[in-house]
């Protein structure tokens, strides 16, 4: 049997953050969960006691993620698993968005992300171990019309840690970026959006229109494969979750390829004279 591990799990009052959270304590293990509203977090405490330690954060306040990340390891004596789970989705038309909520969703989305991974980092170094999660999505490998700063900001997510991955495996530091695809979250219901502009409504309906019942998964099928993903030695450094968002991938990818090796000529005498 695997052995226990302390988690620090941002978002934890609902989605993802909160199924995770909520299988970790059934496990046996110990999280240190974190919100922005921590009273929703009450019910856990209740219900797992000193296996949990509840904290409020908001992940834009960098000097409050500091404080919540030394805290964490003061009280459990050592962090196994940080998992950079907070975030939300600002999507409409690049067109449509507006400059503050667009900056506010990379303040939370990619911004929140790098505190958590600067405030853990020396923690983990010392110990010579710890496995980081990032939060990605389907948006952060398929950029689709509408989706506005959401996409972009876990395309940011993804470039951070990847170059993470390499420059802290000498460390004994692990991580991983969770691709999600459509699951029955509540995470639609939350996303927020700027005023529309007409000229996108046919782009927006057809994308709508292209979501289809049999690709939403059950969020609760997602903590086993996070529980393989953490109890290996050589993790992946991306897991997608989701039948219909693997296959979603692999053509994408295809596609991609296919483009570069049509075009393989044209890029290659881009180099100029010195390449023959």
């Amino acid at each position: 049997m695997a052995t226990s591990k302390v988690w620090l799990i941002t978002g934890t009052s609902s989605g993802f953050g909160r199924v995770w959270t909520e299988a970790a304590l059934q496990r046996g293990d110990k999280v240190v969960a974190t919100a922005r509203n921590v009273g929703d977090l009450e019910a856990l405490v209740a219900a797992h006691g000193d296996a949990i330690l509840a904290l409020p954060l908001d992940v834009t306040d960098r000097d409050a993620v500091f404080d919540a990340v030394q805290r964490a390891h003061q009280h459990f004596g050592r962090l196994d698993v940080i998992v950079s789970n907070a975030g939300y989705g600002y999507m409409g038309a690049l067109e449509e968005l507006e400059p503050e909520q667009a900056k506010a969703s990379f303040e939370t989305n990619v911004f929140g992300t790098l505190w958590v991974i600067q405030a853990a980092l020396p923690i983990l170094r010392a110990q010579k171990s710890g496995h980081i999660l990032t939060l990605s999505s389907i948006g952060g490998v398929i950029a689709f019309p509408t989706g506005g700063t959401y996409t972009a900001t876990k395309f940011a997510v993804e470039a951070m840690s990847e170059a993470l991955s390499a420059e802290v495996a000498s460390f004994g530091i692990k991580v991983t970026i969770i691709e999600p695809g459509h699951f029955t979250t509540g995470f639609r219901a939350a996303v927020q959006m700027p005023p529309t502009l007409e000229a996108y409504d046919s782009i927006r309906q057809a994308i709508r229109a292209s979501f289809k019942p049999e690709d939403f998964g059950d969020p609760a099928a997602t903590s086993a494969a996070i529980f393989k993903v953490v109890n290996t030695e050589k993790p992946p450094l991306r897991l997608v979750l989701g039948a219909t968002t693997i296959a979603k991938f692999m053509a994408v990818y295809q596609a991609r390829m296919n483009t570069w090796n049509e075009w393989a000529p044209v890029s290659i005498d881009a180099q100029g004279t010195q390449h023959a």
